[in-house]
């Protein structure tokens, strides 16, 4: 394991209870609602995450990748309206989900405005062929770790939930 963490780490306060964020980040249909494009797309099952060890799978597009496939995330810490995170993978030909080493972890604290949302993204785990496979780490610049926090954000703002912090 790498002594030194390779991450980007963004936070955010927003006007919403730390029940309304992770009630989004918990349902795999609404984690589109966390990226600023179209690449997440809907959940391949819509049940919500409820524990450590789940895993969630969720439609994903990117021409880069060759168009459609398919993320299966293994849930890494789960902790109720706090923090949640996963490890994405992908099934492979005979069945087993292979994961590339990378985690994405949302945390959440109280603070006078709302909630404070720190996203965070890191690599350190991911194998050199790996990275070598994918085109280099990390695969998303620091901005775009910000502009999802907006996406979240926005879409609390449009089911009213930040309305009500």
């Amino acid at each position: 394991m790498n002594a030194v963490r390779e991450c980007l780490v963004v936070s955010r306060t927003m006007a919403a209870s730390p029940a309304e964020i992770f009630a989004v980040l918990s349902d795999p249909n609404r984690h589109q609602d966390t990226e600023p494009g179209n690449w997440v797309r809907a959940a391949v099952d819509a049940n919500p995450i409820t524990a450590m060890g789940q895993v969630f799978a969720v439609n994903m597009f990117l021409d880069a990748a060759g168009g459609h496939y398919v993320m299966h995330n293994l849930v890494i810490a789960y902790v109720q309206d706090r923090t949640i995170a996963w490890l994405p993978g992908a099934r492979t030909d005979d069945g087993p989900i292979g994961y590339g080493g990378w985690w994405w972890r949302y945390d959440l604290a109280t603070a006078d405005e709302g909630t404070t949302v720190t996203l965070t993204y890191d690599w350190t785990d991911t194998p050199e062929a790996t990275r070598a496979e994918i085109g280099g780490l990390p695969s998303v610049p620091e901005s775009f770790l910000a502009e999802s926090l907006a996406s979240l954000e926005s879409s609390l703002r449009e089911s009213g939930a930040a309305s009500r912090a």
